[in-house]
C-alpha cells in the first residue's frame, strides 16, 4: 500500500453513500457546509438503488434515489469518495481525523470517461453480484447502468491480463499496476450512515444453506422484479421457467437466536407483501403464499397495504417453517406447523423467497470508538428524544446503521442527523469566534 500525505479538510464527514448518507450530505451542503461522503462500494446509492419499488406507495425506487445521487454528485459542497475504506476515525483536538484507503480500480478515475469500451470488449464473463448472481458481467465493468460515478472497475481475481481493455480504451485509463492509496480527512463533525446487510442464506442449515436452486433471498427477488433486472421478467433461476407457485418464508433470518439475530428486523413483513403484490401483477396466474409468525405493519398506511394484499388473493398462512428440502425439478418442499389449522404439514413450491433479516454492515471495532448495542448496531444514547446522538460528542448516526428501519424512517432520521450536525458546527463556530 502506498502511503500518502494528502490531507483533505471538510466541515462534515459522512460515512456511507446510501440513501441516509446522501440525504444527510445534501441537507448539510444546502446549508453551506462542505461535506465528504466516503462510500465503500464503487457507486453511491446503497441498497435502495438496487430495489424495484418501495412500500407502501409502490413508487419506483430508482426514481427516488437517482435524482439524489445526481444532486450529490453535482453539488458544489459535496465531495464523493467512492471505492474507499474507512480505516480509522478518531478525535483530533476539537475535530476529527479519518484515515481512508482508496482501493484500486485499476482504472485512472481522472481519465475514465465512462464509454464502456473496456467492458464491451472484455472477453471474460463473470457472475454479476449487482443482479443477484443471475446473469453475467465482465471482469472490467461499470457496476450498473445508473452508477455514480460512471467509472469502470477491474476485478483482478477474474482478469486474465489479455490487454484487450487497455488496447481499446480511448483515454489510456487502464492501469494494471495501480496501488491503493491512503489519505487523511479532517472534519469538524461526522455522521455514520453505514447501512445494513441481509443475514446470509448460507447461515441457515434448516433452509438448505443456499444449495436449493430455487430458494432465493429477498434482494435477489428485488432484482427479478426490477424493470432493469437480469431477465426483464420473473423467471426461476434453475430453468428459466415462470413460477406458478411462490412461497415467502418470514423470519428466515430474524427472531432467531441460532443465527445470532434475536430481534425483529421490522421491514421483512412489508417488503414481502410488497413483492407479493408486484408478483401478482407480473404473474397473475401464480399462487403466492406468505408463511408468517406475526405480521408487523407498523407504519402509516401499512395495515391498509396488508389488507390490500389479502384482497388481491395473496394467501397468508400463520406458520413457522421448520425446514426446507429439495424436491423434484428444483422445487422446494416446506415443512411447517400450521398455527391456525393445526398440525404438521408440507407444501411444495417452485420458487421460495426467504425474508432475511437485517444486520449491521459495518463493525466500528478498531476503527471508531463509538459504542454498539447488544444487537451490534451503532448505539444511540437518547433513542426516543434524539435518535441520532452517539456516545461520541460530534459524531451522529442515521439510517439502518443504527438499527433496522424502513426507507421513510431512514430519510427522516437523516434529516435529523443533518440538523444535529449543523447545530454542532454552528455552536463550534460561535465558540471559536468568541
Amino acid at each position: 500500500m502506498l502511503e500518502s500525505d494528502i490531507v483533505k479538510r471538510f466541515d462534515a464527514l459522512v460515512v456511507g453513500g446510501g440513501i441516509a448518507g446522501l440525504q444527510t450530505a445534501l441537507d448539510l451542503a444546502d446549508q453551506g457546509f462542505s461535506v465528504a461522503v466516503v462510500e465503500k462500494d464503487a457507486s453511491i446509492g446503497g441498497k435502495m438503488i438496487r430495489l424495484s419499488k418501495v412500500f407502501p406507495t409502490l413508487d419506483c425506487a430508482s426514481c427516488i434515489t437517482t435524482p439524489k445521487m445526481a444532486a450529490a454528485a453535482h453539488h458544489a459542497n459535496i465531495t464523493l469518495l467512492t471505492y474507499c475504506d474507512l480505516k480509522s476515525l478518531d478525535r483530533n483536538g476539537a475535530g476529527f481525523q479519518a484515515t481512508v484507503v482508496q482501493q484500486s480500480r485499476y482504472v485512472d478515475a481522472e481519465k475514465c470517461i465512462g464509454c464502456r469500451q473496456c467492458e464491451y470488449n472484455c472477453p471474460v464473463l463473470v457472475s454479476d453480484p449487482e443482479q443477484g448472481g443471475f446473469c453475467g458481467t465482465k471482469a472490467i465493468a461499470i457496476p450498473f447502468s445508473n452508477a455514480i460515478p460512471q467509472i469502470a472497475v477491474l476485478d483482478p481475481e477474474q482478469c486474465m491480463l489479455c490487454g484487450k481493455c487497455a488496447s481499446v480504451c480511448p483515454t489510456e485509463a487502464i492501469d494494471y499496476f495501480q496501488e491503493p492509496t491512503t489519505f487523511t480527512i479532517e472534519a469538524n463533525t461526522a455522521v455514520l450512515t453505514t447501512g445494513f446487510e441481509l443475514t446470509p442464506v448460507t447461515d441457515k442449515p434448516q433452509y438448505g444453506r443456499g444449495t436449493i436452486p430455487n430458494v432465493i433471498d429477498s434482494l435477489q427477488m428485488e432484482r427479478l422484479l426490477a424493470p432493469h433486472g437480469p431477465y426483464n421478467r420473473v423467471l426461476r433461476p434453475s430453468d428459466g421457467m415462470e413460477p406458478d407457485n411462490i412461497a415467502y418464508v418470514q423470519c428466515a433470518g430474524s427472531r432467531d437466536k441460532s443465527m445470532g439475530v434475536p430481534y425483529c428486523s421490522r421491514v421483512c413483513c412489508m417488503y414481502a407483501i410488497k413483492q407479493a403484490m408486484l408478483l401478482s401483477g407480473a404473474l397473475p396466474l401464480a399462487d403466492i403464499t406468505i408463511y408468517y409468525m406475526d405480521i408487523r405493519a407498523f407504519g402509516k398506511g401499512y395495515e391498509q397495504f396488508y389488507q390490500n394484499a389479502q384482497a388481491m388473493g395473496i394467501n397468508f398462512v400463520k406458520a413457522k417453517v421448520a425446514f426446507i428440502e429439495p424436491g423434484e425439478n428444483g422445487n422446494a418442499i416446506l415443512h411447517y406447523e400450521d398455527q391456525v389449522g393445526g398440525g404438521i404439514t408440507t407444501a411444495e413450491h417452485d420458487l421460495t423467497v426467504l425474508s432475511m433479516g437485517m444486520v449491521p454492515s459495518w463493525n466500528p471495532a478498531g476503527i471508531c470508538p463509538v459504542a454498539r448495542g447488544d444487537d451490534r448496531f451503532i448505539q444511540t444514547i437518547r433513542p426516543k428524544l434524539a435518535p441520532t446522538l452517539t456516545d461520541m460528542e460530534g459524531v451522529f448516526t442515521a439510517g439502518a446503521g443504527a438499527g433496522p428501519k424502513d426507507i421513510v424512517d431512514t430519510i427522516t432520521e437523516a434529516g435529523s442527523a443533518a440538523t444535529e450536525a449543523a447545530n454542532y458546527l454552528s455552536a463550534r463556530s460561535r465558540t471559536n469566534a468568541a
